[in-house]
Protein backbone atom coordinates (compact mmCIF):
# COMPACT_ATOMS: atom_id res chain seq x y z
CA UNK A 1 0.00 0.00 0.00
CA UNK A 2 0.97 3.94 -1.26
CA UNK A 3 1.93 5.73 1.69
CA UNK A 4 -0.49 8.50 0.63
CA UNK A 5 -3.24 5.78 0.09
CA UNK A 6 -2.77 4.88 3.82
CA UNK A 7 -2.95 8.18 5.47
CA UNK A 8 -5.73 8.97 3.20
CA UNK A 9 -7.24 5.63 5.02
CA UNK A 10 -6.34 7.06 8.27
CA UNK A 11 -7.95 10.15 7.69
CA UNK A 12 -11.17 8.48 6.39
CA UNK A 13 -11.58 6.50 9.85
CA UNK A 14 -10.49 9.99 11.62
CA UNK A 15 -13.15 11.51 10.30
CA UNK A 16 -15.57 8.61 11.16
CA UNK A 17 -14.62 8.41 14.67
CA UNK A 18 -14.08 11.94 15.29
CA UNK A 19 -17.33 13.21 14.14
CA UNK A 20 -18.34 16.84 15.89
CA UNK A 21 -14.79 18.26 15.54
CA UNK A 22 -14.57 21.20 13.46
CA UNK A 23 -13.16 20.98 9.69
CA UNK A 24 -10.49 23.14 10.83
CA UNK A 25 -6.55 22.91 9.39
CA UNK A 26 -4.74 20.83 12.53
CA UNK A 27 -2.18 23.36 13.30
CA UNK A 28 -3.36 26.31 11.09
CA UNK A 29 -3.11 28.63 14.16
CA UNK A 30 0.65 27.64 15.26
CA UNK A 31 1.99 27.82 11.54
CA UNK A 32 0.53 30.78 10.07
CA UNK A 33 3.07 32.40 8.22
CA UNK A 34 4.66 36.00 9.91
CA UNK A 35 4.41 39.14 7.23
CA UNK A 36 7.73 40.08 8.53
CA UNK A 37 10.05 37.24 8.37
CA UNK A 38 13.02 37.47 6.54
CA UNK A 39 13.88 34.78 3.88
CA UNK A 40 16.53 34.48 0.91
CA UNK A 41 16.27 35.33 -2.95
CA UNK A 42 18.18 33.01 -5.24
CA UNK A 43 18.83 34.52 -8.78
CA UNK A 44 19.61 31.42 -11.15
CA UNK A 45 21.12 33.89 -13.83
CA UNK A 46 23.58 34.65 -11.16
CA UNK A 47 24.93 31.19 -9.87
CA UNK A 48 27.82 29.26 -11.35
CA UNK A 49 27.20 26.26 -10.55
CA UNK A 50 30.67 26.53 -7.95
CA UNK A 51 29.18 24.43 -5.42
CA UNK A 52 30.45 26.74 -2.72
CA UNK A 53 27.34 26.74 -0.90
CA UNK A 54 26.84 22.68 -0.60
CA UNK A 55 30.28 23.41 1.11
CA UNK A 56 29.36 26.04 3.47
CA UNK A 57 26.39 24.23 4.42
CA UNK A 58 28.23 21.08 4.90
CA UNK A 59 30.91 22.68 7.42
CA UNK A 60 28.38 25.09 9.09
CA UNK A 61 25.78 22.14 10.27
CA UNK A 62 28.91 20.30 10.85
CA UNK A 63 27.60 16.85 8.35
CA UNK A 64 29.47 14.10 7.00
CA UNK A 65 31.58 14.54 4.12
CA UNK A 66 30.38 13.58 0.67
CA UNK A 67 32.08 11.00 -1.25
CA UNK A 68 33.02 13.09 -3.98
CA UNK A 69 34.81 17.12 -3.04
CA UNK A 70 32.72 19.69 -3.27
CA UNK A 71 35.36 21.20 -5.96
CA UNK A 72 34.60 18.06 -8.25
CA UNK A 73 31.77 19.47 -10.51
CA UNK A 74 31.23 16.00 -11.76
CA UNK A 75 28.56 15.85 -9.65
CA UNK A 76 25.93 18.17 -11.73
CA UNK A 77 25.68 15.62 -14.52
CA UNK A 78 23.39 13.75 -12.48
CA UNK A 79 20.11 15.50 -11.19
CA UNK A 80 20.22 15.34 -7.13
CA UNK A 81 17.46 15.96 -3.97
CA UNK A 82 18.48 16.91 -0.68
CA UNK A 83 19.09 13.74 1.57
CA UNK A 84 19.45 13.05 5.65
CA UNK A 85 23.38 13.87 5.08
CA UNK A 86 23.19 17.12 2.47
CA UNK A 87 20.48 19.59 3.21
CA UNK A 88 21.44 21.56 -0.03
CA UNK A 89 22.19 21.08 -3.54
CA UNK A 90 22.49 22.76 -6.83
CA UNK A 91 21.43 20.57 -10.02
CA UNK A 92 22.51 21.89 -13.86
CA UNK A 93 19.94 21.97 -16.65
CA UNK A 94 20.21 22.70 -20.12
CA UNK A 95 16.76 24.58 -20.75
CA UNK A 96 17.75 25.50 -24.68
CA UNK A 97 19.85 23.42 -26.87
CA UNK A 98 23.07 25.02 -27.73
CA UNK A 99 22.83 27.74 -24.88
CA UNK A 100 24.92 27.76 -21.63
CA UNK A 101 23.66 25.39 -18.63
CA UNK A 102 21.08 27.04 -15.66
CA UNK A 103 22.13 25.98 -12.09
CA UNK A 104 19.63 26.41 -9.21
CA UNK A 105 20.36 25.71 -5.66
CA UNK A 106 17.84 23.53 -4.02
CA UNK A 107 16.98 23.51 -0.31
CA UNK A 108 13.75 23.54 2.32
CA UNK A 109 11.72 26.54 1.17
CA UNK A 110 11.04 27.48 4.62
CA UNK A 111 6.95 28.09 3.86
CA UNK A 112 5.35 30.77 5.38
CA UNK A 113 2.55 28.64 6.05
CA UNK A 114 4.38 24.90 6.06
CA UNK A 115 2.95 21.61 4.93
CA UNK A 116 5.04 20.23 7.78
CA UNK A 117 3.98 21.81 10.44
CA UNK A 118 0.38 21.80 9.34
CA UNK A 119 0.67 17.45 9.36
CA UNK A 120 2.49 17.33 12.38
CA UNK A 121 0.56 16.26 14.95
CA UNK A 122 3.19 16.44 18.05
CA UNK A 123 4.47 20.29 16.79
CA UNK A 124 7.75 19.15 15.82
CA UNK A 125 8.27 22.03 13.28
CA UNK A 126 7.53 25.41 14.09
CA UNK A 127 7.24 28.34 11.93
CA UNK A 128 9.69 31.45 13.78
CA UNK A 129 10.09 34.55 13.28
CA UNK A 130 13.35 34.68 11.48
CA UNK A 131 11.61 33.19 8.02
CA UNK A 132 13.42 29.76 9.28
CA UNK A 133 10.95 26.55 9.76
CA UNK A 134 12.86 24.45 12.46
CA UNK A 135 12.17 21.14 13.94
CA UNK A 136 12.15 19.80 17.53
CA UNK A 137 13.54 16.11 17.47
CA UNK A 138 12.75 15.48 21.03
CA UNK A 139 9.09 15.35 20.43
CA UNK A 140 9.23 13.74 16.65
CA UNK A 141 7.53 10.67 16.89
CA UNK A 142 8.39 9.45 13.33
CA UNK A 143 5.57 9.02 11.47
CA UNK A 144 6.94 11.11 8.65
CA UNK A 145 3.53 12.74 7.85
CA UNK A 146 5.21 15.87 7.20
CA UNK A 147 7.56 14.25 4.43
CA UNK A 148 4.50 13.06 2.55
CA UNK A 149 2.93 16.65 2.84
CA UNK A 150 5.62 18.77 1.70
CA UNK A 151 4.95 19.79 -1.77
CA UNK A 152 8.68 20.30 -2.34
CA UNK A 153 9.64 16.83 -1.41
CA UNK A 154 12.36 17.96 0.80
CA UNK A 155 12.67 16.49 4.43
CA UNK A 156 14.43 13.14 4.44
CA UNK A 157 14.94 10.38 7.21
CA UNK A 158 17.86 9.08 9.30
CA UNK A 159 16.99 5.51 7.88
CA UNK A 160 20.10 4.19 8.70
CA UNK A 161 19.62 5.19 12.44
CA UNK A 162 17.63 2.74 14.09
CA UNK A 163 17.40 3.92 17.74
CA UNK A 164 17.22 7.66 17.41
CA UNK A 165 16.49 8.55 13.53
CA UNK A 166 15.75 12.27 12.44
CA UNK A 167 14.04 14.42 9.99
CA UNK A 168 16.58 16.14 8.27
CA UNK A 169 16.36 19.03 6.00
CA UNK A 170 17.45 22.94 5.72
CA UNK A 171 17.55 25.19 8.84
CA UNK A 172 18.15 28.24 6.93
CA UNK A 173 21.34 28.17 9.92
CA UNK A 174 18.96 29.10 12.24
CA UNK A 175 21.22 29.38 14.88
CA UNK A 176 23.74 31.80 13.15
CA UNK A 177 20.41 34.20 12.57
CA UNK A 178 19.59 34.50 16.21
CA UNK A 179 23.56 35.61 16.07
CA UNK A 180 23.01 38.02 13.63
CA UNK A 181 24.96 35.72 11.37
CA UNK A 182 23.71 35.46 7.39
CA UNK A 183 23.00 31.41 6.53
CA UNK A 184 25.91 30.10 5.32
CA UNK A 185 25.41 29.37 1.77
CA UNK A 186 24.43 33.03 1.48
CA UNK A 187 28.06 34.48 2.98
CA UNK A 188 29.70 31.80 0.75
CA UNK A 189 28.01 32.76 -2.37
CA UNK A 190 30.72 34.16 -4.83
CA UNK A 191 28.72 35.99 -7.21
CA UNK A 192 25.35 36.75 -4.63
CA UNK A 193 23.11 34.81 -6.57
CA UNK A 194 21.98 34.77 -2.48
CA UNK A 195 20.64 37.42 -0.99
CA UNK A 196 18.99 37.24 2.49
CA UNK A 197 16.89 39.93 3.68
CA UNK A 198 12.91 40.73 4.86
CA UNK A 199 11.18 38.70 2.87
CA UNK A 200 9.08 41.80 1.34
CA UNK A 201 12.00 44.13 0.49
CA UNK A 202 12.89 40.98 -1.61
CA UNK A 203 10.29 40.28 -3.11
CA UNK A 204 10.71 43.95 -4.42
CA UNK A 205 14.10 43.64 -5.71
CA UNK A 206 13.40 40.72 -7.24
CA UNK A 207 10.34 42.59 -9.12
CA UNK A 208 12.98 45.24 -9.67
CA UNK A 209 15.46 43.13 -11.49
CA UNK A 210 12.69 41.74 -13.79
CA UNK A 211 11.57 45.08 -14.66
CA UNK A 212 14.77 45.88 -15.05
CA UNK A 213 16.48 43.63 -18.00
CA UNK A 214 12.76 42.99 -20.51
CA UNK A 215 12.99 39.73 -22.01
CA UNK A 216 15.82 38.25 -19.83
CA UNK A 217 14.07 36.81 -16.64
CA UNK A 218 10.23 34.63 -16.44
CA UNK A 219 8.47 37.19 -15.35
CA UNK A 220 7.16 35.60 -11.92
CA UNK A 221 8.54 35.65 -8.71
CA UNK A 222 8.58 31.94 -7.67
CA UNK A 223 7.40 31.77 -3.65
CA UNK A 224 5.54 34.38 -3.97
CA UNK A 225 2.55 33.23 -3.62
CA UNK A 226 3.02 29.21 -4.08
CA UNK A 227 1.52 27.51 -1.72
CA UNK A 228 0.65 29.97 0.40
CA UNK A 229 4.31 31.49 0.14
CA UNK A 230 7.94 30.27 0.64
CA UNK A 231 10.83 32.82 2.41
CA UNK A 232 12.79 31.25 -0.25
CA UNK A 233 12.16 33.06 -3.30
CA UNK A 234 13.51 32.26 -6.92
CA UNK A 235 13.74 34.55 -10.32
CA UNK A 236 14.79 32.48 -13.10
CA UNK A 237 15.93 32.95 -17.01
CA UNK A 238 13.30 32.47 -19.76
CA UNK A 239 12.09 30.14 -20.52
CA UNK A 240 10.31 28.94 -17.47
CA UNK A 241 10.57 27.62 -14.26
CA UNK A 242 9.74 24.37 -15.10
CA UNK A 243 12.82 24.30 -17.23
CA UNK A 244 15.08 24.03 -14.30
CA UNK A 245 13.17 21.63 -12.35
CA UNK A 246 10.30 23.52 -10.43
CA UNK A 247 6.95 22.63 -10.12
CA UNK A 248 4.52 25.02 -11.53
CA UNK A 249 1.24 23.75 -10.97
CA UNK A 250 1.44 23.89 -7.06
CA UNK A 251 -1.27 26.80 -6.88
CA UNK A 252 -1.34 29.54 -4.40
CA UNK A 253 -3.19 27.83 -1.80
CA UNK A 254 -1.40 27.21 1.41
CA UNK A 255 -1.37 23.49 2.98
CA UNK A 256 -3.14 24.14 5.88
CA UNK A 257 -6.05 25.60 3.46
CA UNK A 258 -5.55 22.27 1.05
CA UNK A 259 -5.82 19.80 3.80
CA UNK A 260 -8.22 21.57 6.45
CA UNK A 261 -10.63 18.99 6.05
CA UNK A 262 -8.46 15.70 5.83
CA UNK A 263 -6.02 16.89 9.02
CA UNK A 264 -9.07 17.35 10.70
CA UNK A 265 -8.73 13.80 11.62
CA UNK A 266 -5.49 14.28 13.15
CA UNK A 267 -6.40 14.88 16.75
CA UNK A 268 -9.24 12.05 16.61
CA UNK A 269 -6.56 9.32 15.14
CA UNK A 270 -3.86 10.56 17.44
CA UNK A 271 -6.14 10.04 20.41
CA UNK A 272 -7.53 6.69 19.18
CA UNK A 273 -4.30 5.09 18.20
CA UNK A 274 -3.37 4.85 21.78
CA UNK A 275 -6.89 2.26 21.66
CA UNK A 276 -5.93 0.49 18.58
CA UNK A 277 -2.42 -0.06 19.68
CA UNK A 278 -3.75 -1.60 23.20
CA UNK A 279 -6.33 -3.92 21.14
CA UNK A 280 -3.60 -5.01 18.69
CA UNK A 281 -1.50 -5.86 21.73
CA UNK A 282 -4.26 -7.29 23.64
CA UNK A 283 -5.08 -9.49 20.49
CA UNK A 284 -1.58 -10.70 20.01
CA UNK A 285 -1.35 -11.54 23.53
CA UNK A 286 -4.03 -13.68 23.63
CA UNK A 287 -3.02 -15.38 19.97
CA UNK A 288 0.26 -15.68 22.27
CA UNK A 289 -1.72 -17.75 25.28
CA UNK A 290 -3.39 -19.58 22.84
CA UNK A 291 -0.37 -20.47 20.63
CA UNK A 292 1.63 -20.96 24.40
CA UNK A 293 -1.45 -23.52 25.37
CA UNK A 294 -1.42 -25.41 22.05
CA UNK A 295 2.22 -25.78 22.43
CA UNK A 296 1.86 -27.32 26.38
CA UNK A 297 -1.17 -29.42 24.96
CA UNK A 298 1.12 -30.71 22.06
CA UNK A 299 4.17 -31.32 24.69
CA UNK A 300 1.90 -33.22 27.37
CA UNK A 301 0.31 -35.39 24.49
CA UNK A 302 4.10 -36.03 22.96
CA UNK A 303 4.89 -37.41 26.79
CA UNK A 304 2.04 -39.35 27.27
CA UNK A 305 2.64 -40.92 23.48
CA UNK A 306 6.23 -41.42 24.58
CA UNK A 307 5.91 -42.60 27.95
CA UNK A 308 3.40 -45.41 26.39
CA UNK A 309 5.70 -46.66 24.24
CA UNK A 310 8.68 -46.74 26.35
CA UNK A 311 6.70 -48.72 29.12
CA UNK A 312 5.51 -50.86 26.19
CA UNK A 313 9.29 -51.58 24.86
CA UNK A 314 9.78 -52.32 28.62
CA UNK A 315 7.42 -54.73 29.31
CA UNK A 316 8.52 -56.04 26.59
CA UNK A 317 12.01 -56.42 26.73
CA UNK A 318 11.18 -57.40 30.30
CA UNK A 319 8.91 -60.57 28.68
CA UNK A 320 11.80 -61.58 26.45
CA UNK A 321 14.03 -61.47 29.22
CA UNK A 322 12.28 -63.58 31.03
CA UNK A 323 12.02 -66.03 28.34
CA UNK A 324 15.60 -65.77 28.12
CA UNK A 325 16.20 -66.46 31.81
CA UNK A 326 13.64 -69.04 31.96
CA UNK A 327 16.00 -70.96 28.87
CA UNK A 328 19.43 -70.83 30.91
CA UNK A 329 17.22 -72.02 33.61
CA UNK A 330 16.30 -74.79 31.95
CA UNK A 331 19.35 -75.51 30.43
CA UNK A 332 20.93 -75.30 33.58
CA UNK A 333 19.00 -77.67 34.94
CA UNK A 334 19.68 -80.53 31.70
CA UNK A 335 22.73 -79.98 32.40
CA UNK A 336 23.34 -80.84 36.02
CA UNK A 337 20.73 -83.37 35.44
CA UNK A 338 22.82 -84.87 32.63
CA UNK A 339 26.14 -84.49 34.85
CA UNK A 340 24.42 -86.27 37.99
CA UNK A 341 23.28 -88.91 35.68
CA UNK A 342 26.70 -89.60 34.36
CA UNK A 343 27.96 -89.55 37.66
CA UNK A 344 25.72 -91.85 38.44
CA UNK A 345 26.48 -94.30 36.29
CA UNK A 346 30.28 -93.93 36.94
CA UNK A 347 29.64 -95.23 40.00
CA UNK A 348 27.78 -98.07 39.28
CA UNK A 349 30.29 -99.02 37.00
CA UNK A 350 33.57 -98.99 39.47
Amino acid sequence: MKRRHFLGLLGAAGVTMGSGLSAQAASSADVKGLPNANGVLFDATRCIGCRKCEAACNQVNELPKPAKAFDDLTVLDTIRRTDAKTYTIVNKYVPEAGKPPVFRKSQCNHCMEPACASACFVAAFKKTETGAVVYDESVCVGCRYCMVACPFNIPTYEYDKAFTPRVMKCTMCYPRLLEGKLPGCVEACPKEALLYGKRRELINIAWDRIGATPGRYVEHVYGEREMGGTSWLYVAPKPSFAAIGMDENLGTASAPELTSGALAAVPAVAGIWPVLLTGLYAITKRKDKIAEAEKQAAVAAAIATASADAAAKLSEELAKAEVANKRRIEVEVTKALEAAAKAAEEGEDA
